[in-house]
């Protein structure tokens, strides 16, 4: 496994981290998922609050004992769960932060997260005030780095500004290639972690039917999926092209893969040891097609 260094939160991460989102509280084989992960090299595991009400946490947090200082945890906030559990309200407030964090340590089993992400925002979030609450949060120890996971330009560009974000949570993917159009050049500049989600473009370059996505018509993406295969060598899988074209840019840190399968562990670790593209191979595939752009939240 090769590693990057999260510069501002202190760390180094493995170039592929390991997304707990799809994992299901009622799966039997979570905990031989992670500790594989674990002795495979894999250092960054993710989830969220919000995630199954609170449970992919705890699940996380079980999975883990034992290997605690062996791996960093990303986890989320800004997503409020109702009391009568019929959905959530965005809540990036400062008391509500101060108070989720507990909850999440304690789901996780943990007494610090390695990088605490707030789930969301806006530009009419009150900023200086969520800011207020991760930084009492890095002061009390309890996180020792915060982040944004957002796909929003105006929304990043602002804690770039005025924050001391040590990541940003995207997606990106050769189907999807806002990033570049801008904002892995910010990030990369400001020393500025980038986490990579969506990689695989929800299965689309990993083998599923290819159908229409982000405005790329299905026939398109049809022949960027059959493209990827023809690059693919022999005995590995789209997937893991995919997350290689990820990684082959500069400005990313870590692919978070979505693991629930030992399928998807395995081509997980492949991608991440077999390191970036040959730069023929890379530049194949960003000639394929121009890179979409934001249209919206500029």
């Amino acid at each position: 496994m090769q590693y990057n260094s999260l510069d501002k939160a202190g760390f180094k991460v493995s170039r592929v981290s390991f997304g707990c989102m799809s994992l299901k509280n009622t799966a039997t084989n979570n905990d031989a998922l992670i500790s594989k992960a674990i002795d495979e090299g894999i250092t960054l595991f993710d989830t969220a609050d919000l995630y199954d009400k609170g449970e992919n946490e705890k699940l996380l947090g079980k999975a883990l004992k034992g290997n605690r200082q062996k791996i960093h945890i990303s986890t989320k906030v800004g997503n409020q769960w109702r009391k009568d559990g019929s959905g959530w309200d965005w809540n990036p407030r400062k008391e509500y932060i101060l108070k989720a964090v507990d909850d999440s340590l304690k789901r996780l089993q943990t007494d610090y997260i390695d990088l605490y992400l707030l789930h969301g925002g806006t530009i009419e979030d009150p900023i200086d005030e969520t800011i207020e609450a991760f930084e009492r949060l890095t002061e009390q120890g309890k996180i020792v780095s915060y982040g944004i996971s957002s796909i929003r330009p105006n929304v990043i560009k602002k804690y770039v500004k005025k924050s001391n974000i040590a990541a940003v949570m995207l997606q990106y993917s050769l189907l999807d290639r806002r990033p570049e159009e801008e904002i892995l050049k910010l990030l990369k500049d400001n020393t500025i972690g980038v986490l990579a989600r969506g990689t695989v473009a929800g299965g689309l370059l990993g083998g599923k039917p290819a159908k229409e996505y982000l405005g790329i018509p299905e026939i398109e993406v049809a022949t960027i999926a059959n493209h990827l295969i023809k690059l693919t060598p022999e005995k590995a899988t789209a997937a893991q092209t995919a997350m290689r074209y990820v990684m082959s840019n500069q400005a990313i840190t870590t692919a978070v893969a979505g693991i629930r399968t030992e399928q998807q562990l395995y081509e997980a670790l492949q991608a991440g040891q077999s390191g970036t593209l040959p730069a023929g191979e890379y530049n194949s595939l960003r000639n394929l097609r121009e890179g979409n752009t934001y249209q919206q939240h500029l």
